[in-house]
């Protein structure tokens, strides 16, 4: 181990590194990965102290003549669990079962025997016995949620996982499920850009005792400054208009970051985190986001985040940036079960 991270209990007495890796960034969605290189990039994650790894059945390139979930990403963090699963708590997730970026909302299960073949499938991948953290990863709105929850729990009693979680829920969704199961972590997009979840969600979070998880911290890369048009061009991005015809206006929020950063001796991407952090104090529950990357110089980057301290003046000016975004999160074919704010 060549680095440590501080660990955050999240909820349900589920330990984890202050800040995970987000598996979806060595998928399909972005581009095509060398699958030697993001390997090397997941045992650096783990060198430099960042053990929460998050996946997903669904991600990675689909077999060819399948349209269900392609589980190439889990079986790319096998290799790394292969020899240091002690080292790694791993979450993964099921219920998407066609291809992000062009799943409809009939591309969504959440029926018992969906929930069971999912973890063995998921198991079997990533060559290990027992998940950390199993998600639901979007709910199908047409079967109870209590539902869902119970033959996830059923497999927590069977102990081939370890602790639930739920991803894009509402907060009414949220107390149903923890009235089943503990509920150790809520999964939703959540970035200084992206903070419909503070409304409802978040508070519910902290009722049931679950930590949050934010994905996309970095609003897919757009807050470090780095992202430009023709990179939006080529991928799902060019499917959201905060990345198109909003691309140069919202560059105003980057702005911000940018001069926090220079106040503080970070970079945007590290000040987008630090807020994140510091957010989640001021709410009162635990917060661990997952930053995607390809690049293990990123990982450093993202991991170093967590000595960024902000100023209560800086942080007001950061939460006055989300006056200055412009368009939504949802993607053009987004469904009520995309996103928890589509059903609030």
């Amino acid at each position: 181990m060549t680095g440590t991270v501080p660990t955050v209990e999240l909820g349900d007495g589920l330990e984890v590194s202050g800040i995970g890796f987000g598996g979806m960034a060595l998928s399909h969605v972005y581009g095509r990965t060398d699958p030697q290189e993001a390997l090397r990039t997941l045992h650096h994650a783990v060198d430099r102290g960042v053990t929460f790894i998050d996946t997903a059945d669904v991600y990675g390139e689909p077999r060819e003549g399948t349209d269900g979930p392609a589980g190439t990403n889990e079986e790319l963090i096998a290799q790394l669990l292969a020899g240091r699963r002690d080292e790694v708590r791993l979450a993964t997730k099921f219920g998407i079962t066609g291809r992000i970026g062009v799943s409809s909302a009939a591309a969504v299960r959440g029926d018992r025997a969906y929930v069971r073949a999912s973890c063995e499938a998921s198991l079997r991948r990533l060559g290990i016995d027992v998940i950390d953290l199993y998600y639901m990863h979007r709910r199908r709105l047409d079967i109870p949620i209590e539902e869902t929850v119970g033959a996830m729990a059923e497999l927590v009693a069977e102990g081939k996982v370890r602790h639930l979680g739920l991803s894009e829920v509402t907060a009414t969704e949220l107390r149903a499920a923890a009235a089943v199961h503990p509920i150790a972590a809520v999964q939703s997009e959540w970035s200084i850009w992206s903070r419909d979840v503070e409304a409802h969600v978040v508070p519910a979070a902290r009722e049931v005792g679950a930590g949050f998880v934010p994905y996309s911290p970095l609003g897919r890369g757009f807050l470090t400054g780095a992202l430009s048009p023709d990179r939006v061009a080529g991928g799902m991005l060019r499917e959201q208009p905060r990345f198109t015809e909003h691309f140069d206006a919202n560059q105003q929020v980057v702005d911000v970051l940018r001069d926090v950063g220079a106040q503080v001796g970070a970079t945007p991407a590290q000040v987008a985190l630090a807020w994140l952090w510091a957010q989640g104090e001021s709410l009162g529950l635990p917060v661990v986001p997952i930053p995607g990357t390809r690049s293990a110089q990123r990982v450093t980057e993202n991991a170093d985040a967590l000595a960024v301290r902000l100023s209560q003046d800086q942080k007001s000016r950061l939460d006055a940036a989300v006056d200055l975004v412009h368009g939504g999160r949802a993607l053009t074919f987004t469904a009520k079960e995309w996103i928890s704010a589509g059903r609030e």
